[in-house]
């Protein structure tokens, strides 16, 4: 089975066109604002490595998120446009999930870690089964590099750019009696044979996108982090600590002035005495 794999959940960009598990081509590259840009070219460039055209492939895979709200968009619409020209079947892998198969095989739970728009951070649990299977052990989640940490239960192995970047926090988080290990750089970001090596053995069983497919978008709402900015206080309770707050701020100014205003006037009064 022949595919056209697409990656652009991040900064990173990873296009690959694969046979089955051989790879015949494939091009990695920053492209940090511009995967609208790189992608066509980059695309036109595996093909005519490979001498092949669309309508020989069997299927069209492509990362569909958590990540870059913009990288995901254009990923998905350049690959359903090309689904529209040539029918081909597009099967969808989770970002996250697709990390996990750059490690595919490994026995230790896999803990992929991804960047948050918002400053949080991505991630899931995964682990490789003795019948060479992916598990899910916790979907996707989104919240502090603290609230990654405290999640972990058992030892685990990380990788991903939002582990390089917050890797001191989530090891102050992590319970003392979990064990965590770093994943080797080649594993660290996502990529174009991964997605399609789990693309392709979607297709396989018959599972394509249908017509209204759009990015997961996995994001903590408004009120929830407003909620945890606020301290875990009601909307009401916070109107009234600042009502409190600036009632003292007042009472305390008034005291500074009344304060001041005595000591100047004892000062007058000094002077007069001490002239007489």
């Amino acid at each position: 089975m022949k595919v056209l794999a697409v990656e652009t959940a991040t900064s990173w960009q990873s296009v690959a066109i694969l046979d089955e598990t051989r790879v015949l081509a494939r091009h990695d590259q920053e492209a940090a604002g511009s995967h609208a840009k790189l992608l066509l070219p980059t695309i036109d460039r595996l093909f005519r490595e490979t001498g092949l055209t669309l309508k020989q492939l069997d299927g069209l895979v492509v990362s569909i998120g958590p990540g870059s709200f913009t990288g995901l968009r254009v990923g998905l619409a350049t690959l359903l446009g090309f689904r529209t020209i040539s029918q081909l079947p597009l099967a969808v892998v989770p970002t996250l999930e697709g990390m996990a198969w750059n490690l595919r095989g490994t026995s230790t739970l896999l803990c992929p870690i991804l960047n948050s728009r918002r400053g949080e951070l991505y991630w899931a649990l995964f682990r490789w089964t003795s019948e060479d299977r992916l598990e899910r052990v916790m979907s996707e989640q989104v919240g502090t590099a603290a609230m990654l940490g405290s999640s972990l239960t058992e030892s685990v192995l990380v990788f991903g750019e939002g582990w390089t970047v917050e890797a001191s926090v989530i090891r102050a988080s992590i319970p003392p009696s979990v064990t965590v290990a770093e994943a080797p750089d080649p594993a660290m970001k996502p990529s174009a044979v991964s997605i399609g090596l789990a693309g392709i053995e979607r297709l396989r069983r018959g599972e394509s996108a249908g017509i209204g497919i759009s990015p997961l978008y996995v994001q903590r709402t408004a009120a929830e982090l407003k909620y945890e900015e606020s301290g875990g206080l009601s909307p009401v309770a916070l109107r009234q600590k600042r009502v409190a707050r600036k009632r003292n701020a007042r009472v305390a100014a008034a005291r500074t002035q009344s304060a001041g205003d005595r000591g100047t006037r004892g000062k007058a009064t000094g002077g007069t005495r001490d002239g007489a």
